[in-house]
């Protein structure tokens, strides 16, 4: 049995065909939350070892393992149903999105830090610790998140098939749909 089955399984039988209905969104959320403890972890690794006084470059690293990550889980199954694009040009779309979504997610912690100067030693350094998070960690990951999903569906792995490619599965979207529904039913 596979583990979405399992999952679904788990899940009370009202809230079943919605999560199918958004298999799209869950399992981009899963992905997230895994690449989001994934960053928390690359982040704070470097933050609290080599990069203490640079956090804005810390968290920036950070999200470029997890994208790397990202990229693999979401192309792999996130948004395996759609494509029509071949692997390098999807692979280059999404680093480009994702080198976007970089931009977005530190923002806040760039702003938190140097124009708002919530740092030691015009705060303490629990309420830096605290700032960062909230700013870089939870404020920037959402917004980072909004666009990421956005620009995915977009551009990077689109419902239609674009012109003179195939899917990068060598299977078409309807029979690759086909194949991720009946995974997903109970």
């Amino acid at each position: 049995m596979s583990l979405t089955r399992i999952t679904l399984s788990r899940v009370p039988a009202p809230l079943r065909p919605l999560l199918v209905k958004h298999r799209e969104l869950v399992k981009f959320a899963f992905t997230g939350g895994v690449c989001f403890l994934l960053t928390a972890g690359v982040n704070y690794g470097l933050k609290l070892t080599v990069m203490r006084t640079k956090p804005v470059t810390a968290l920036t690293i950070a999200i470029i393992v997890a994208t790397i990550a990202s990229y693999l889980m979401n192309s792999g199954w996130s948004f395996r149903a759609r494509g029509g694009r071949r692997r390098h040009v999807e692979a280059v779309l999404f680093f480009v999105v994702s080198g976007l979504g970089i931009i977005v997610n530190d923002i806040p912690l760039y702003l938190a830090r140097y124009a708002f100067n919530l740092q030691y030693p015009n705060v303490s350094h629990v309420g830096q610790e605290i700032s960062d998070f909230l700013s870089g960690m939870i404020i920037g990951t959402l917004l980072g998140m909004v666009f990421r999903w956005w620009a995915m569906k977009k551009w990077v792995f689109p419902h239609e098939k674009t012109a003179g490619s195939a899917s990068s599965a060598g299977v078409g979207p309807v029979a690759a749909r086909a194949d991720e529904e009946s995974e997903l039913v109970a």
